[in-house]
């Protein structure tokens, strides 16, 4: 197992895989691919930072690139040495053993010698991760000095709740049961749970379980949606009649959630330009009973899909670099650069740009990213707001991670005067 976790994080880590990849392999094979797997591997990638530089400290030299899996197997070894319930002795016999299994049996001594040395030396490791903050806050530094650019003295308190374990939030379907009802099944499964206070379909499910063994999940009663991305809704606020379009849709959470609690709509456009994760959308909207028209397309190029007639609703959940769940995807830390942070603000202003026109007099337009970065939110709907006189904003809110124990998202809402 060890062996197996360390071939998937050294292909996420070389970008073969993303996490995302992992969590599709592991739901199709959920009977081969236990829990220990799952956590070996997503701990790995949400520590990473700290366990290489560790990691380098321990190696009398560095390991060739060729090494990757190897690399992997010890960074999974001082895992499990600080932050998994597994018994030190067990920890190390059982990462020796894997190098068989990666074909690495002539590195045993290696691994052994520097897991031993972890042990003996981990109170002056400690000491000396202080002063590393990439290391002690398990980031890149690249991220960290933009968070302090944004974020001020919040920016500890931000790597440090990415660095938490998420929650398992539920989004209940109304079309298909009541959250009184709904609640009943999960008390009667014995799952512990809370129901949220002010989003009236969100409960948190304390008790680890799959999300395809929740109650009723496979028969549409309930979805899994963060807390702070069921807000999305109430900031939109379609009303009966509304012709509503959802941008860059994919996988679908926002789009049922839409159709799940507003009655009565004229139509729901669910517009995406990745024909697999439509497929996604597409079972997720069936296993629930919704219907949405679905289309496949670049929504910057509107004359290859809009039919003309104006949304009185446009929601736009724009491409991110989505540092506001990175505790949902560790991964993030990994694969993100200044570089991808400025293609996206660059994707952003085309997309607002692109479908603002599309919005009828009085509509209402939601700008939403999962970004803690001001050049993503604040500051890219300043700029659209003042370059455009028809765009009066209503209201914005950035949700940072761990507020009301949700991920990092941020609002803004904008009425198009007449």
């Amino acid at each position: 197992m060890r062996a197996e976790a360390a071939r998937q994080v050294a292909d996420v880590v070389s970008g073969r895989l993303s996490l995302t990849d992992c969590y599709g392999r592991w739901a199709r094979t959920e009977h081969e691919s236990p829990a220990l797997l799952r956590a070996l591997v997503t701990d790995c990638l949400r520590w990473h930072h700290r366990l290489q530089w560790q990691l380098e400290q321990l190696l009398d030299r560095p390991l060739p690139a060729k090494e990757a899996q190897l690399a992997a197997l010890l960074r999974i070894g001082l895992l499990q040495l600080q932050f998994m319930r597994i018994p030190a002795h067990a920890a190390v016999d059982e990462t020796v053993a894997a190098t068989r299994n990666l074909r690495r049996h002539h590195s045993r001594g290696l691994v052994n010698a520097v897991l031993r040395r972890f042990q003996r030396e981990s109170t002056t490791l400690e000491d000396k991760l202080q002063h590393n903050d990439s290391a002690r806050l398990s980031h890149p530094e690249w991220l960290i000095s933009a968070l302090r650019d944004d974020w001020h003295d919040t920016a500890e308190a931000i790597c440090a709740a990415n660095n938490e374990k998420p929650p398992l939030w539920l989004r209940v379907n109304q079309q298909r049961i009541s959250m009184q009802a709904y609640t009943e099944k999960l008390a009667a499964a014995e799952l512990e749970f809370v129901a949220d206070t002010e989003q009236p379909f969100a409960v948190r499910v304390s008790t680890p379980v799959a999300g395809a063994r929740l109650p009723g999940f496979s028969t549409g009663e309930v979805s899994q949606q963060d807390i702070t991305a069921q807000r999305a809704t109430q900031f939109l606020d379609p009303a009966p009649g509304n012709r509503v379009l959802d941008a860059c849709a994919a996988p679908g959470g926002k789009t049922a959630a839409i159709l799940e609690q507003s009655s009565e709509l004229a139509e729901v456009v669910a517009l995406d330009r990745s024909a697999s994760r439509l497929v996604t959308l597409r079972e997720n909207l069936d296993r629930l009973g919704l219907r949405a028209t679905i289309i496949c397309a670049d929504a910057c190029e509107t004359s290859q899909w809009w039919d003309g007639r104006l949304f009185d609703r446009i929601l736009l959940d724009a491409p991110c670099s989505a540092t506001g769940v990175i505790r949902r995807h560790p991964d993030i830390k990994l694969r993100r650069s200044p570089a991808n942070v400025a293609s996206a603000v660059t994707a952003q202003q085309a997309l607002l740009n692109a479908l603002w026109p599309l919005l009828a007099k009085d509509g209402r337009f939601v700008y939403v990213t999962c970004s803690v970065l001001r050049c993503e939110n604040a500051a890219q709907i300043e700029q659209f707001t003042r370059s455009n006189a028809a765009a009066e904003l209503l209201t914005e809110q950035q949700y940072l991670p761990g507020e009301a124990d949700g991920d990092g998202f941020y609002y803004a809402c904008m009425k198009k005067r007449g």
